[in-house]
């Protein structure tokens, strides 16, 4: 038997109602905020990961999926939406129209990591993205977005986490005094933060090795080394939040482990997943537009793991499973047949309703009719094809009536309609 690659995974009837359920309610909201869905390929040229993600970091050095096509261009599995959409973004020419652009996508990702709880090696995001704006106001939007996106999915126990990663003119100072500060801790870092230290020593202070996490505790904070114009963004942000009631803690550790991040970074962070806590994260990235090959262009963004949001949400699958209303016996092939046309009939009117095919007994047509839920049982053969009347068993009540067989379509989206 041929079984799933590992760190892959169905997503099977019984879990898909609640996937389904987040998405309706995230293009919901994505909606009401003004941001429009794209859809961006699952594969792209490799450079464009390296130059955006950045080459010193663990997902390019040792995550992507990379393989070189039948031209021997190297191509690579998505593992993540941004880069992506920065791309379309820029080869559409889409600020010639308007700068100003909000786009959201759901789909998956792929990295391999080692595959745990919550965390596969086809993943799936809920990304958003804006583009063309400066304002820090920006900011306070996505991250009220997702708190309201959160609310709304009824995902309980959570904070936004709110940082500054600086710019440009202010990134070297912090720099030079971290790496000075790692400099006397290099002997207890594990290796691979050995080597980012030189690197990237951003990327340190990121890193999930209880040792270096320990190691860089008392780090120094980017928020002590921000230049005037990051420290002036930074508080426009918590201003913005603070006005629209939008809670939220600065966390003086907080980095991601993307290289374009500039700027505010947040974390949306639960204590329903455990060790691994954050559930949705983003930042702006204000030079990555122009890094890819596009004009000098603000942007910003975030990404829900839609892995863990599924394991959290506040809704069951089984509440949200739609059942059969409608489960027609048919005893005989004619029966069957009308059967299936008054099972079609209800479908196209809206209403679920199911039937037997396989010509089992009554008894056996009627366990499974409760086994799927269904509320009204339509039992139905020769006799009452020419009686022109057959009886429907109501489930819940075990009340049961006559039904003539012409009006039965009519009497059925009537009665299902009103159980809705």
């Amino acid at each position: 038997m041929i079984q799933l690659i590992r760190g892959f995974k169905d997503i099977l009837p019984g879990e898909i109602e609640v996937w389904q359920y987040i998405e309706q309610v995230a293009t919901a909201l994505f909606a009401d905020y003004g941001f429009s869905e794209i859809r961006v390929p699952i594969m792209e040229r490799t450079e464009l990961f390296a130059r955006s993600i950045g080459e010193n970091t663990d997902i390019v050095e040792k995550e992507m999926y990379t393989f070189a096509d039948r031209k021997g261009d190297l191509i690579t599995l998505r593992p993540e939406a941004t880069a992506a959409i920065v791309r379309s973004y820029i080869q559409h020419k889409m600020q010639t129209s308007d700068p100003v652009r909000k786009f959201y996508t759901i789909g998956p990702m792929f990295r391999r990591e080692r595959p745990q709880k919550g965390r596969y090696r086809q993943f799936y995001q809920i990304d958003a993205e804006g583009f063309g704006i400066a304002s820090p106001l920006i900011d306070a939007q996505m991250i009220t977005m997702l708190v309201d996106l959160l609310a709304r999915l009824e995902v309980a126990d959570t904070q936004a986490h709110i940082n500054s990663l600086g710019c440009p003119a202010c990134r070297p100072g912090y720099t030079a005094a971290l790496v000075a500060f790692l400099d006397d801790r290099t002997d207890v870092l594990c290796e691979d933060c050995r080597r980012r230290k030189t690197s990237n020593p951003l990327r340190v202070i990121d890193c999930k090795v209880p040792g270096c996490r320990e190691a860089v505790a008392d780090a120094p904070a980017f928020l002590d080394h921000l230049c005037a114009d990051c420290a002036d963004h930074f508080q426009a942000v918590r201003d913005g939040l603070d006005s629209t009631g939008t809670a939220y803690v600065i966390d003086r550790r907080l980095v991601r482990g993307l290289d374009y991040y500039t700027r505010t970074t947040y974390e949306i962070q639960t204590g329903r997943l455990g060790a691994q806590s954050a559930v949705a994260g983003g930042g702006r990235y204000d030079g990555l537009v122009k890094a890819l090959g596009g004009p000098d262009m603000p942007a910003t963004g975030f990404a829900v793991g839609f892995d863990r949001l599924a394991e959290i949400v506040g809704v069951s699958a089984d509440a949200l499973q739609r059942r059969p209303a409608v489960f027609i016996a048919a005893l005989g092939a004619t029966a069957q047949k009308r059967a299936f046309e008054w099972t079609t009939a209800l479908a196209r009117r809206g209403i679920i309703a199911e039937m037997d095919m396989a010509d089992r007994s009554l008894k056996s047509q009627m366990k499974r009719a409760d086994r799927l839920g269904a509320r009204w049982v339509v039992m139905v053969g020769d006799d009452d094809l020419a009686a022109g009347e057959a009886p429907v068993r109501d489930m819940t009540t075990k009340e049961q009536i006559p039904m003539p067989l012409a009006e039965l379509v009519e009497q059925m989206v009537g009665r299902a309609g009103a159980g809705k």
